[in-house]
């Protein structure tokens, strides 16, 4: 008796997951292969770097979702490679594993360009461990200056921020709220007006991907916020103690966030593979790999695009669409090609300030706040998590607090050797 086929997913991001739910009970066995045994809610990630949520409540456990689908496996592993002739997944402890049907899902990782000095000392906003580094790190930072020589302070209360899209704007508004909302009680110490938070965009307006009237909203938000908003602001270098533009200007800072760019992952450049100027993987109109039978790419990583031959923005929507398309595809339950009906984008900027645009229509302040709330919610992965969060975010609304503030950080990894040798 012919077994079922096995459809490899790599990566468990917003893509990889759809795809894997929406396969199961059906007649196929999936092995769904991640790094991380959780599925992240990445937009909430600021919230967790500005104190506002645990990660539990944004990180759902892979094994705990799929608990009674019993046709859809986890493995928790690195994929180093692709062989395609053998069809084949290569892990990085030597394992192959065979897949009839391959759905590369892997996701994008912070895009430095190519300037090691950023990349050695700026502070990544892309997954949970750089956002529970950057929340200890600006907590650490605010215990540093309590006790530092006057003219350290201002260096330790300045942060700098790099990259004016969503991830950038929304960071800096939370900052600049955990600023106003917890230093005066907490930090009697500090003066708030100390605090200083600079933004930085290369472009001519915040939020390039958003409408021009929504970028200058964002930026005035920002501004009445206390955030420096500095555009056509394009940076040269960043040492251990500070940023500098090019043309010379110079930021004196002790936190330097990156947000400004992203690129596929490591996984999908294969010189195997076709890309697109980007890195993004080739694909056709069925979201299929050009030139590999059997083998899709979704998410951050595929150059899928829409009707009018536009690639799709790395965000999360066509994500979640392209992963429960393939499934179809594989189940042979559609036969069209993929179409990406594109639902709007949100992005909140502080307490009761939002932007957000559905087609033709653009909404800003309360409105665009309430509908990101609703949105965020409903995408959240399991009941629980969306009820903690719901709760986290009335608590600070009404309490004006944030509630997750402890420097907590893992001990050094130690050594079965090195364990061993210790008495007990």
């Amino acid at each position: 008796m012919r077994a079922v086929p096995r459809v490899v997913i790599v990566g468990a991001g917003f893509g990889g997951l759809q795809c894997a739910r929406a396969l199961r009970d059906e007649p196929v066995e999936v092995l769904l292969i991640d790094r991380h045994n959780y599925h992240l809610f990445t937009p909430l990630l600021y919230q967790v770097a500005s104190c506002l949520l645990s990660p539990s409540e944004i990180a759902a456990p892979l094994r705990k979702v799929f608990r009674r689908a019993r046709n859809v496996h986890f493995r928790l592993a690195d994929v180093v490679g692709v062989d395609f002739a053998a069809r084949t997944v290569q892990l990085s402890d030597g394992e192959a594993v065979h897949y009839d049907h391959l759905v590369l899902a892997a996701g994008s990782t912070t895009n430095y360009f190519g300037n090691d000095a950023i990349a050695s000392r700026a502070l990544g906003l892309k997954d949970l461990g750089e956002a529970l580094q950057l929340r200890n790190h600006v907590l650490a930072t605010l215990e540093r200056a309590t006790v530092a020589a006057s003219i350290d302070v201002e260096q330790l209360l300045t942060f700098c921020i790099i990259g004016g899209g969503p991830t950038g704007v929304e960071y800096a508004g939370a900052l600049a709220e955990l600023a106003r909302l917890v230093l005066p009680y907490e930090y009697p110490e500090l003066r708030p007006s100390a605090v200083r938070i600079v933004l930085l965009e290369g472009g001519d307006r915040l939020l390039p991907t958003f409408r021009a009237r929504l970028g200058e909203y964002a930026r005035r938000e920002l501004a009445h916020l206390g955030v420096d908003v500095r555009l056509g602001a394009l940076v040269d270098t960043v040492d251990d103690d500070g940023v500098t533009l090019r043309g010379g200007d110079r930021i004196e800072t002790a936190t330097v966030v990156w947000t400004a760019g992203v690129r596929p992952s490591d996984i999908t450049a294969s010189a195997e593979l076709e890309h697109d100027r980007r890195g993004r993987v080739e694909v056709d109109e069925c979201l299929r790999v050009v030139g590999h039978p059997g083998v899709y790419a979704i998410g951050d990583g595929a150059a899928a695009r829409d009707r009018d031959g536009t690639t799709l923005p790395m965000v999360s929507p066509p994500a979640m669409q392209a992963g429960r398309y393939v499934a179809a595809q594989i189940t042979g339950r559609v036969r069209g090609p993929f179409r990406y009906r594109d639902k709007g984008t949100l992005a909140t900027i502080g307490r009761r300030s939002a932007v957000g645009e559905v087609g033709p229509f653009s909404f800003t302040g309360l409105t665009g706040w309430l509908v990101w709330l609703v949105v965020h919610i409903y995408y959240l992965i399991g009941f629980e998590n969306r009820l903690v969060v719901m709760f986290r975010w009335a608590w600070y609304y009404v309490r004006y607090d944030r509630p997750v503030r402890s420097l907590i950080a893992a001990d050094p990894h130690r050594g079965s050797a090195a364990a061993g040798d210790r008495p007990v």
